[in-house]
């Protein structure tokens, strides 16, 4: 039989684990807290605590099944005439390459892969795609050299910027959640932020030219 003395030891003993499991548990949920905030705050939308690196043009990146060159941007400008209003959009050019070494296949750039994020907490722009050879949504071979092409973002007529951050997201290679879905085989999907890159652009007036 147990003495007073051992049972006030073990309900000392109970209280101190007590006590540093609960700071253990407490430390934890601070960290999961913290990676969330940090999950949350990521991508591009912030210069502080961005989680993709930054670059500066020209640049190449490699993002899912593509490469990319990004080498200039420009602000395009065209002025209001008798019977049009003033319209302004922001272009940026790169060299884009089809690096699919999963699926070998032709493909075209999705929209949304590339965005403008004109920063203090608007949200980003989605690009009109890929046009490559005067053509929109141009087909990449996969294994044939970079293509010259460009894409186009809707800004405000009145835009107007020294410089531009423009973000690239690339796909991942990997297949449904088994809780999620039924379909095991991996493919091209869930994109997320790979990069910034940023451009000083040039300001040019069409007016006049064909649209």
């Amino acid at each position: 039989m147990e003495s007073l003395d051992d049972v006030i030891d073990a309900m000392i003993a109970d209280r101190v684990i007590h006590r540093h499991r609960r700071k253990w548990l407490i430390a934890i949920a601070l960290v999961v807290v913290l990676a969330l905030v940090i999950l949350v705050a990521g991508g591009w939308k912030e210069k502080v605590g961005r989680t993709v690196p930054t670059l500066t043009a020209p640049a190449t990146v490699e993002a899912g099944k593509w490469e990319y060159t990004v080498t200039k941007a420009e602000i395009r400008v065209r002025k209001a005439g008798e019977y049009t209003d003033a319209e302004t959009e922001l272009r940026v050019y790169f060299d884009l390459k089809n690096i699919d070494e999963e699926e070998k296949t032709s493909d075209s750039l999705r929209q949304q892969l590339l965005v403008f994020v004109p920063g203090g907490g608007q949200e980003h722009v989605q690009s009109n795609g890929a046009d490559c050879h005067g053509e929109l949504n141009w087909v990449l071979v996969y294994g044939l050299p970079p293509e010259s092409c460009f894409t186009t973002f809707e800004v405000p007529a009145d835009f107007t910027s020294d410089l531009v951050e423009i973000g690239i997201l690339g796909e991942r290679y990997v297949s449904d959640s088994a809780v999620l879905g039924a379909n095991d085989e991996p493919y091209w999907q869930a994109e997320r932020p790979d990069a910034v890159v940023q451009l000083k652009p040039e300001v040019v007036d069409v007016t006049g030219e064909d649209r």
